[in-house]
């Protein structure tokens, strides 16, 4: 079947979680939980994971116990100097512009993290739109909820015309078992019964040529 919309995860998706911004973005939110809310450092890899398993993400189990603001919180962690980590991409815009089809961005991130990090990279034109937390609300990645959200979004009724790139396992499970074309980024020798894998996004044209049919 044609794939004729296609769904990129951003952080560590977009960019390569090698250039450290996704594990800068990670710690944080582990200084946030320590200094905005007074968790020990011992204590937060236990809760984040918790969190992450039972709400999809660290923001979700916050606000559901704690009563966190998205928007406080988000601003906080993606606090970022984006000139430290990223640059123009030419070569990944021209890719993304030659697929056929529709393009958007379906990320757990804030909307204005998503275009500041599109426009650093100069790829912020090759989307037709951005998926992020608050269009999703009050779901996220990988609760089934979110991508039946993101299919309304695009105007898309069979998830099986579509593609998701993604570098998390659990948030691509989603999405295979409703029928998209999971590609997994970054995989780094995971194990995984998704339906391609790469190990960087500049590799989907050689590696993932079913996307130009």
């Amino acid at each position: 079947m044609e794939l004729d919309t296609i769904f990129f995860d951003l952080d560590a998706t977009l960019y390569p979680e090698s250039n450290g911004m996704w594990a800068e973005i990670r710690r944080r939110i582990d200084l946030y939980m320590h200094e905005r809310m007074g968790f020990s450092a011992a204590e937060i890899p236990a809760l984040r994971q918790s969190y992450y398993k039972n709400y999809g993400t660290t923001l979700r189990g916050l606000m559901a116990n704690y009563a966190v603001e998205a928007r406080e919180y988000l601003g906080f962690v993606h606090d970022l100097p984006l000139d430290e980590y990223l640059r123009p991409e030419p070569e990944l815009r021209q890719m993304l512009l030659s697929l056929p089809g529709s393009r958007w961005v379906f990320t757990n991130s804030d909307l204005d993290h998503a275009q500041r990090v599109l426009a650093k990279m100069n790829i912020a034109n090759c989307f037709e739109g951005i998926i992020d937390v608050y269009t999703l609300e009050p779901y996220c990645k990988p609760m089934t909820e979110a991508y039946q959200i993101a299919l309304r979004q695009t105007g898309t009724s069979d998830p099986r015309r579509c593609a998701l790139l993604e570098d998390s396992v659990s948030n691509l499970a989603t999405a295979r078992d409703m029928g998209f074309f999971t590609v997994l980024v970054g995989s780094n020798g995971i194990p995984h019964n998704f339906d391609r894998s790469i190990e960087d996004i500049h590799q989907l044209r050689e590696k993932v040529p079913e996307l130009w049919k």
